[in-house]
């Protein structure tokens, strides 16, 4: 389906890529070669931009133009630099409620969460540029909107974010099962950051390792997990009602 979040043909993506567009994700199709194919290849790697190959039919689909060979999406949104936005909500006399996504990858998921997020006064959300959810017309469909109105940043990697918060005296809060501690034990009225994790994997070792404190919440059922958009819900209505 075409929209207008995609640039198609190699020379114009390489030229996008150059001009330092928002760019998500680059389709490539598979078992292509060529010098200019090649040089894209090189620069989404050197940008460490997300990509895939794919049969050109997948191409085809995503355009009927002329694509070479290469389709991106390009986000709808501008995001955020993270020093600029903590150093900004600090300032602004609010209380610090941010939300770090590690490597959450539905879209859907990411939409409800940025809504949720609205509706409960996330100061900014952050996300890694490499194996996050893109924002693309699910994602805002999703969000109702919220996706225009929540700053959203992206960093290199989910831990560089959460040294940046500790350094700037936000502490960061893991969702984890890996815990006694549920919700109701930790404190949210300090400034605070919530790490989620992915829909499969959850949040990786290395960042859930230097974590302040990490909280689960308590399940009665036989299920042994919830989806992670109604678990972060959970998180920031515990951290609404705590600030109230």
């Amino acid at each position: 389906m075409e929209n207008s979040t995609q640039i198609f043909g190699i020379r114009a993506i390489i030229e996008a890529i150059n001009s330092e567009k928002t760019i998500d994700k680059v389709f490539l199709q598979k078992g292509l070669h060529g010098d200019l194919f090649n040089e894209l290849e090189s620069l989404v790697n050197k940008t460490g931009i997300t990509k895939s190959y794919v049969p050109v039919e997948k191409l085809n689909r995503l355009t009927k133009k002329n694509h070479q060979g290469a389709v991106a999406q390009i986000s709808p949104v501008e995001f955020y630099d993270i020093e600029h936005l903590v150093v900004n909500v600090m300032e602004s006399g609010k209380t610090p409620l941010f939300l770090l996504l590690d490597q959450l990858s539905d879209v859907r998921n990411f939409g409800a969460i940025i809504r949720t997020a609205e509706c409960t006064g996330v100061s900014g959300i952050i996300i890694q540029k490499k194996g996050a959810a893109p924002i693309n017309g699910d994602t805002i469909k999703t969000s109702a909107g919220a996706v225009f109105k929540v700053p959203i940043c992206r960093v290199d990697h989910i831990k560089d974010a959460v040294f940046y918060m500790q350094a700037s005296g936000i502490k960061v809060i893991a969702a984890t099962e890996k815990t006694n501690n549920t919700i109701y034990d930790v404190t949210f009225t300090e400034p605070c950051a919530i790490i989620m994790g992915s829909e499969g994997r959850g949040i990786n070792p290395s960042v859930l390792k230097v974590a302040d404190d990490k909280a689960k919440l308590p399940l009665l059922g036989d299920i042994e997990s919830l989806n992670v958009s109604v678990a972060c819900g959970a998180f920031l209505y515990e951290a609404v009602r705590q600030r109230r």
